[in-house]
C-alpha cells in the first residue's frame, strides 16, 4: 500500500503534473484521452495516490462521454461524494474515501440497477489485472 502524502509539495514531487492537476486541483482531463477509457480487461480500478480499491471491471460501461464510467463503487467506503457548485452548476464530486484524491463526478444517468454514472479520470486511477472481482 502507497503510504498517504499530506503535503502540497510531497504531491507535486509524487505526481505528473497533469495527475497532480486533476487529483489535487479538481481539475479534468480532456475527453477521450484517457488510456483507462478503452481499457475492457478484467481487473479493479484504484486511487493512483493511495491504491485505494474503487471500481470493478464488472461495473464498467460506455458511456459515450470520453471518461471510464462506473455505475457502482466497489464498497460503500470507497469514495466521499460531496456537493461541487463551481463552472456555475450543481454536480456531485467523487473523492477518494483514503487520502480524498479528486477522481471525478457522479451523475444519476447511468445503466440499471443503480442508475449511476461515476464519471471517473483515467489519469486518477490505476488498473490492477487480473486481481478477482
Amino acid at each position: 500500500m502507497k503510504k498517504i502524502i499530506k503535503s502540497s509539495s510531497e504531491w507535486k514531487k509524487a505526481l505528473t503534473d497533469a495527475e497532480y492537476k486533476v487529483m489535487r486541483e479538481k481539475g479534468t482531463e480532456a475527453p477521450f484521452s484517457g488510456d483507462l477509457y478503452y481499457n475492457d480487461e478484467k481487473g479493479i480500478y484504484v486511487c493512483k495516490c493511495c491504491d485505494n480499491q474503487l471500481f470493478k471491471s464488472s461495473a464498467k460501461f460506455d458511456s459515450g462521454t470520453g471518461w471510464p464510467s462506473f455505475f457502482e463503487i466497489i464498497s460503500d467506503d470507497a469514495v466521499k461524494v460531496i456537493k461541487d457548485l463551481s463552472h456555475s452548476m450543481i454536480r456531485f464530486e467523487v473523492l477518494c474515501a483514503k487520502c480524498e484524491a479528486h477522481l471525478g463526478h457522479v451523475f444519476d444517468d447511468g445503466p440499471r440497477p443503480t442508475g449511476k454514472r461515476y464519471c471517473i479520470n483515467s489519469v486518477s486511477l490505476q488498473f490492477k489485472k487480473g486481481i478477482n472481482e
